[in-house]
């Protein structure tokens, strides 16, 4: 099968796990309500039109960054936490919430967003002179164990238990009661950055060479550098603004699909997005299937599924190396 068929295949499942999204929930909708006579039809149009697209978004921006962190760090166990900068903003939006720094969804979403910003800065200034993508890795650990710390830190001292609740609860991630208002304040910020990262292409093919084989073959790997960091921050920053943490989505689907589109980084990028979203959406489908009178936050869906397929890959690369 050619490869325009397998992303038409691709992009039809896209489309179907929207559709399953805008269905899907504890009040099935049937395809006889999705019209402006039934009442019901507010319930698409307010509720789950909003979410389904939010839920596309974040999961098209995870498995890009996931697929373009892979191949710049030429290392299959990365995703978008490895940089911190989801971290850096699930630390702002904490804070906003247990310190009550402004008031409202505004609020909250300008304060991970400066999270993010301070982490695109800050790993900029740490690998400034870097040449090995070695440096890139440790800084963004370092920055995600620091912010992690002082997320935790914030937690222990809030001297509102309702606070605390509220921001344990947004660190679980979910798409729950998510708006359009939410999808108007991180959309314009993760489509920029997804164009961002759309860019790197063909220097991530040749960085796959090595290197010294990129640079003699014309690749900026400076001006890579800063646009993986810059397109990062921005779609997962704003991602993690609105929707609260959700992880795994950009470790697993590039190996999920790395098989059917081949291993070239460039040819990785759009399959990854549309297989990121169509992840996400199955996965926000299940959390409103669960058993019970509420929801299972998308957060923990993606770790039952992802830390599994995260343990079966230490395995297989352990195993390599022992042969």
């Amino acid at each position: 099968m050619s490869r325009p068929a397998r992303l038409v295949l691709l992009a039809a499942l896209t489309l179907a796990m929207v559709g399953l999204s805008l269905a899907a929930g504890k009040q099935w909708l049937p395809w006889d309500a999705w019209t402006g006579h039934d009442p019901r039809w507010a319930i698409v149009i307010e509720l789950r039109v909003p979410r389904a697209a939010l839920g596309a978004l974040l999961g098209a921006v995870l498995g890009l960054s996931g697929a373009v962190l892979q191949g710049y760090l030429r290392n299959p166990l990365a995703d978008p936490t490895v940089i911190g900068v989801s971290s850096c903003a699930a630390l702002g939006a904490v804070a906003s919430i247990v310190l009550g720094l402004g008031g409202g969804g505004l609020a909250q979403f300008g304060w991970a967003m400066a999270g993010a910003a301070g982490a695109m800065a800050l790993l900029g200034l740490l690998t400034a002179r870097a040449q090995s993508p070695v440096v890139f890795v440790l800084a963004g650990t370092v920055l995600a164990s620091l912010a992690g710390a002082l997320t935790a830190f914030l937690i222990s001292i809030a001297p509102n238990p309702y606070a605390v609740a509220e921001a344990i609860d947004w660190l679980m991630g979910a798409l729950t009661d998510r708006g359009i208002d939410d999808v108007m304040l991180a959309a314009p910020f993760m489509v920029a950055g997804m164009a961002l990262l759309f860019t790197t292409g063909r220097a991530l093919d040749a960085l796959a060479l090595g290197e010294d084989a990129a640079r003699s073959l014309g690749a900026n790997l400076t001006r890579l550098r800063w646009t993986v960091v810059l397109g990062t921050g921005l779609a997962v920053g704003a991602g993690v603004a609105v929707t609260g943490v959700v992880g795994f989505v950009g470790l697993v689907v590039p190996h999920l699909l790395r098989p059917v589109f081949g291993a070239k980084p460039s040819a990785l990028l759009l399959p990854s997005a549309l297989g990121g979203a169509a992840l996400t959406l199955a996965a926000d489908s299940l959390c409103r299937l669960a058993p019970g009178a509420g929801e299972v936050r998308l957060g923990v869906v993606m770790a039952l599924i992802g830390a599994p397929f995260f343990l079966g890959l230490l395995f297989r690369e352990g195993g390599r190396q022992w042969r």
